[in-house]
């Protein structure tokens, strides 16, 4: 029963991610006019297939591993002078290389386009349907024998990190692949933190040598660092549980907690902790509500466990998050993703990150079935992910990916012709073994994991 599930949510994983390219490249091809002969999910022999009015031939193929789109070109017509006979004057005057070179490189890149709006769509799908935690990264220790801290560290114990270089860090996940985005650099690493004695943030700096140089050390970059982070909640509430304490005291979602009677509130656990020590009884609790500061008093609740009275408050602690306000986090974490991956894959080719988290099909597929056991969401987070990591090896300057072929139409506009055939045959052969040595580079780093 495992098993099915792994292998059901591959191929669903792959199924979408596959025909999202595709369609990206058929759609663009359409509205182009270019002739598509077929369009195929999955390699291979064809066990299912149908034609749509155009003369396209839509099919589902025996290999779940990728897919294409096979357009008409004049070069295919020379080689199958037979096909003729199978076209219309119309479809034979509607060839790929027939078109403009922005055509061209419009179909070339709406595959990887629609597999980035595809993880924009997905990211803010899951916005829009979790509440913002509203987590914050603290320093709960530093360590003191690392080398980059010393009498003189410019961290301290309970600074709240903010942005790192400038990239803020909005959730658990930032810190880490921030740093790792820094693999090898030797210079100053810049924090904005924000200590609890402090009014405003302030920056800092640590200088670092031949920082994460190793792959030990890349698995726990914030370890390497000197640091242990404790990932707080802002106080911030986030429903309010109708009849509860809290909502006859007036409290709203999206209320700020600044204090509660003397104590001063930076973290929601601090919250939770007071109101638990305080069963019926009153509290004022200072608020803040979008740009108004006011305070509330609050009749706390109880409840009875183990013959000893808890305070209640009959909050969840979060925000929620508007349409416009998911979809600009989804078109941000569309971007940084995209923009570390590629920062990553440099730094695998200078050897400044160690290559043996890169997954083929076996890992992926184990990837696949952990979320879909998971739940949907950790499902789609998934997809989201990989329909980034699809979309920017296919834009790597490789010839038979994408952007291969948008580098060769570079070539062709700059030349004002075509390379020769003999040329062209040379460079795809040679993208083709690129392609084939990093699956099977792949595919062993994933039977590595299981010896």
């Amino acid at each position: 029963m495992t098993y099915l599930i792994y292998f059901s949510a591959f191929l669903v994983l792959l199924g979408v991610l596959v025909t999202i390219h595709e369609f990206g490249h058929f759609i663009v091809a359409r509205m182009c006019k270019v002739h598509v002969q077929r369009f195929s999910i999955g390699m291979g022999p064809v066990f299912y297939k149908r034609n749509d009015k155009h003369g396209t031939e839509f099919a589902l193929s025996a290999v779940p591993l990728g897919g294409y789109v096979s357009m008409i070109t004049n070069k295919l017509i020379e080689l199958e002078p037979d096909i003729k006979e199978e076209l219309t004057e119309e479809q034979l005057g509607n060839t790929f290389d027939s078109k403009p070179k922005w055509q061209r490189a419009a179909i070339m890149f709406a595959g990887p386009l629609a597999n980035f709006l595809l993880s924009i769509l997905i990211f803010t799908v899951i916005f829009l349907n979790t509440p913002d935690p509203q987590n914050i990264p603290v320093i709960n220790n530093i360590n003191q024998e690392n080398i980059y801290f010393s009498s003189d560290a410019s961290l301290q114990k309970g600074d709240q990190i903010l942005s790192i270089n400038e990239t803020k860090i909005s959730d658990a996940k930032d810190i880490n692949l921030e740093l790792l985005s820094y693999a090898g650099f030797s210079g100053p690493l810049k924090f904005r933190i924000l200590r609890p004695e402090e009014q405003r943030p302030i920056n800092v700096e640590i200088l670092v040598t031949n920082f994460l140089p190793t792959s030990e050390s890349q698995n726990n970059p914030v370890k390497y660092l000197g640091v242990d982070i404790e990932y707080k909640m802002r106080p911030f509430i986030g429903s309010v549980i109708p009849g509860g304490p809290a909502e006859i005291g007036e409290l709203r979602a999206n209320d700020k907690v600044l204090s509660i009677g003397n104590e001063k509130i930076l973290y929601a656990d601090q919250i939770r902790s007071i109101v638990s020590e305080n069963p019926n009884t009153n509290l004022d609790f200072q608020i803040q509500r979008g740009k108004e500061t006011f305070y509330l008093p609050v009749a706390i609740g109880s409840t009875r466990k183990d013959g000893v009275n808890f305070g209640i408050l009959g909050v969840s602690f979060g925000t929620s998050r508007t349409f416009i306000q998911s979809l600009n986090k989804g078109l941000y974490e569309t971007y940084n993703l995209s923009i570390k991956t590629l920062q990553f894959i440099g730094k695998m080719l200078t050897g400044n990150m160690g290559t043996e988290n890169l997954s083929g099909p076996i890992g992926i597929a184990q990837m696949a079935g952990n979320t879909a056991q998971a739940g949907l969401l950790p499902f789609m987070y998934l997809m989201a992910l990989l329909s980034i990591s699809l979309a920017v090896l296919n834009l790597l300057p490789i010839p038979v990916l994408d952007g291969g072929q948008l580098t060769l139409l570079g070539v062709e506009a700059i030349r004002g012709k075509p390379l020769s055939e003999k040329v062209e045959n040379l460079v795809y052969t040679g993208g083709a073994v690129v392609v084939g040595m990093l699956m099977i580079f792949a595919i062993f780093n994933d039977i590595s994991r299981f010896i």
